[in-house]
């Protein structure tokens, strides 16, 4: 039973799945049934709304709309629940639909993935995780494409809640050889001109972020492009450059003698916050208790006002 119209639900389908036939596989319709509630959607609000290529995505007039039917589809979830038991999600056959949340790599692979365990344990829930860098997972939430982020951004957008988390610490590491071949003067201007650096991607800011904090000088440093959260210390200790990781996954190497922190009692704290569209939900109440619960025991905590 859907309590959605069948044009938002085509419509949702589309740009969940990524295509019109795999759309109409999970509706259980054909895909000119799913081509044909999209058109009459989009002639009812006189507006295209699903670039027509793979993968189909929204146009901004989509996006919007998008932005309005997650919520809605979430509420429907809870309703039918309290209504029809065999709809709810504790039910090992239930078609749950899978809540779509955007997390930054580093919060996914030390502290995030036990909260979606406890909550997929106690309520049943399934999760559409999205990866992002912590400054980019908000646009995730702006185009509809999630119903909430965690995020370095602690400024609600708008039609959204915000909870604070905490701050995850980063320390500079470099295995031992490194560090004396680069930085046996020390971590400076000079020094970080030179030594090679690792960095996530092209949207990955920290590493800059932590030169900047040493020095002012406009730097460029041979740089590794090198997407895995938890690779990130191996490749530290493989002596491929320095970089930055969470304080979680440092400690064991350093204690391991694999890594040393290069800039002892210098690190870089990231507030990250749990944004999600401000609906009277249980499920998001759940969710932002779970990640809270999470957050308080592996975060610093961020400084009071």
């Amino acid at each position: 039973m859907d309590l959605i119209h069948p044009q938002l639900a085509a419509f949702a389908a589309v740009l969940e799945e990524g295509s019109f036939e795999a759309a109409a596989r999970r509706l259980c319709v054909t895909a000119s049934a799913v081509s044909q509630r999209i058109k009459a959607l989009e002639d009812r609000l006189g507006q295209v709304l699903v670039v027509r290529q793979p993968p189909c995505r929204p146009t901004p007039a989509g996006a919007l709309l998008l932005r309005r039917v997650r919520p809605m589809q979430l509420l429907e979830t809870e309703a039918l629940a309290d209504f029809l038991p065999e709809h709810s999600p504790h039910r090992p056959d239930a078609a749950a639909r899978p809540i779509a949340i955007a997390v930054n790599s580093d919060s996914l692979d030390t502290w995030v993935l036990g909260a979606l365990a406890q909550l997929h344990e106690q309520h049943g829930y399934l999760f559409d995780v999205r990866v992002d860098d912590q400054d980019h997972t908000l646009d995730l939430l702006r185009d509809g494409s999630v119903l909430g982020v965690v995020t370095a951004d602690g400024v609600p957008v708008q039609g959204c809640a915000v909870q604070a988390l905490g701050a995850m610490r980063y320390q500079a590491i470099a295995a031992p050889e490194f560090a004396a071949r680069y930085f046996s003067a020390g971590v400076n201007a000079a020094t970080l001109a030179r030594a090679p650096m690792i960095v996530f991607n092209r949207k990955d800011a920290l590493q800059w972020r932590f030169v900047r904090h040493i020095t002012r000088a406009r730097l460029a440093p041979p740089i590794h492009y090198l997407p895995t959260a938890t690779g990130f210390v191996d490749a530290a200790a493989l002596g491929l450059g320095w970089c930055l990781a969470p304080d979680a996954l440092v400690q064991p190497a350093v204690q391991a003698g694999r890594v040393v922190c290069i800039a002892p009692g210098r690190w870089l704290d990231v507030p990250l916050h749990w944004q999600h569209a401000a609906v009277r939900s249980d499920t998001l109440q759940r969710i932002g208790m779970a990640l809270g619960r999470a957050a308080g025991a592996a975060l610093q905590p961020l400084p009071t006002a």
